[in-house]
């Protein structure tokens, strides 16, 4: 159970990290990265930061790229938050890959429907809805 303080750390970070990727967006290379969630430890020692990148095909590129330059990060953020900290926590980078996931499973229904039309339509009208 994460505790409000974890909860406004994570949410302290999350903003700042994402402002940081959004200034580097031109060092990039046309590579858009998000982050999606934070976690912090309970003692506040490391947080755990998912990342979205898009085009994903270059995702494990820019996150091997992310934690080979995570100590400069973790300078960036801790000049941003120095103020709301003490100290800053040790980051780690993770991909966050929900939203393939999720775009997975989107085309597998689609491709469902198109190969057997009628069929969700057909149950519904029935009133079986374990189709």
């Amino acid at each position: 159970m994460e505790t409000t303080r974890q909860a406004k750390i994570s949410r302290l970070l999350q903003k700042e990290l994402s402002e940081i990727f959004r200034q580097q967006t031109a060092k990039l290379r046309g590579v858009l990265v998000s982050v999606s969630a934070v976690r912090v430890s309970p003692d506040l020692s490391v947080a755990k930061a998912y990342l979205s990148v898009f085009p994903s095909d270059k995702a494990e590129e820019m996150l091997d790229s992310i934690n080979h330059n995570s100590k400069t990060i973790r300078y960036e953020l801790a000049q941003k938050v120095r103020y709301q900290l003490r100290k800053t926590p040790e980051l780690t980078f993770y991909l966050d890959d929900s939203l393939d996931y999720l775009e997975n499973i989107d085309n597998l229904l689609t491709r469902d429907k198109e190969a057997h039309p009628g069929r969700l339509d057909d149950a519904v009208a029935e009133g079986n809805h374990d189709a």
